[in-house]
């Protein structure tokens, strides 16, 4: 039985905000649908993503910006990176964990620069209420993977 990924909720303050932010980004609008003021479904997609990411009204009681540690997949940091911050959201440097494995929570461990290895270099950024996003650099595929 496959278990596949489809879809991510995030909380967010404001929708129409969020709605402009996230599409700014070039991210496919898939859906945008509400059954009154209490109830409203937005459903973007990342470019090349099988996944999407949910957020509107009445949705999940967590709370806005609360969501840490998305990864989005690249193949190329630096122009990945440089895709971002063309669209003017404020990005962070590109980084690699001081211990070389994953990065630690918050800013702890980075290391400016790319790794030397696929897999271990990173960027970061936040959409408006602070939901937490990572650019992973993965050029190589571990086996099996």
């Amino acid at each position: 039985m496959d278990f596949k990924l489809e879809v991510v909720v995030i909380p967010v303050s404001d929708v129409d905000k969020a709605k402009d932010f996230y599409t700014g980004l070039g991210w496919r609008l898939d859906a945008d649908l509400a059954t009154g003021d209490a109830f409203r479904v937005v459903q973007v997609t990342p470019p090349g993503s099988p996944a999407s990411v949910i957020f509107g009204a009445g949705l999940t009681t967590a709370t806005p910006g609360s969501v840490q540690g998305l990864q989005l997949v690249v193949d190329d940091i630096a122009a990945a990176r440089a895709e971002i911050a063309a669209h003017g959201v404020g990005i962070s440097d590109v980084f690699h964990d001081e211990g070389g494995v994953f990065h630690h929570a918050g800013t702890t461990g980075r290391v400016t620069g790319p790794a030397p290895r696929s897999y271990g270099s990173f960027a970061s950024f936040a959409d408006p209420d602070g939901n937490e996003w990572f650019l992973q650099e993965i050029t190589t595929r571990l086996p099996g993977r």
